[in-house]
């Protein structure tokens, strides 16, 4: 939920500062959303991957529901830090008004990735949460992989054309 929000208050931000005329700030405030949203991922991850036993009693009794929680949540650690990045940018893109984009590799990393992995890694045996649960990782990496390519590209082509002031009529 917390990059969640980072997202979200990110594209607000960033359309603001876009049609002021300011990417600069806009750009300044991702760096920033980036470094205090891994903050906070980097202590969600550290409860995940060595607590998670103990998140799952919160919610489960039985042993073994909470041993598999457990399992799984160290996979899920990894997520914890690789979306601070990812929701960050993903509203920076919102926010600059590359919807299409963002929808493109939402649904490439949720169909090529998360399903084939998750697929694949419930037929390795023996099938662990834990494999399966990287599946979502995996799509994370690909999908920022996808945005840093198309944020050089989109800040590459910005430079080749002359800067055009925005205009609300």
């Amino acid at each position: 939920m917390v990059p969640s929000a980072y997202m979200q208050a990110m594209s607000a931000f960033v359309a603001q500062n876009m049609g002021a005329g300011r990417p600069d700030r806009a750009k300044k405030a991702l760096i920033g959303a980036i470094s205090t949203s891994l903050a906070v991922g980097v202590i969600l991850s550290y409860f995940s991957f060595f607590h998670g036993g103990l998140l799952a009693q919160l919610f489960a009794r039985d042993a073994a529901v909470i041993a598999a929680a457990a399992e799984y949540l160290k996979s899920y650690a990894v997520d914890c830090l690789l979306v601070s990045f990812l929701f960050c940018i993903i509203g920076y893109f919102n926010g600059c008004g590359r919807t299409a984009f963002v929808m493109i590799q939402g649904i490439a990393g949720a169909f090529l990735v998360r399903i084939s992995v998750s697929w694949m890694m419930s037929r390795v045996q023996p099938v662990s949460l834990f494999g399966v649960g990287l599946a979502t990782p995996a799509s994370t990496v690909v999908q920022l992989l996808l945005c840093a390519g198309y944020f050089v590209w989109m800040h590459h082509r910005e430079k080749k054309m002359p800067a055009v002031p925005f205009v609300v009529e």
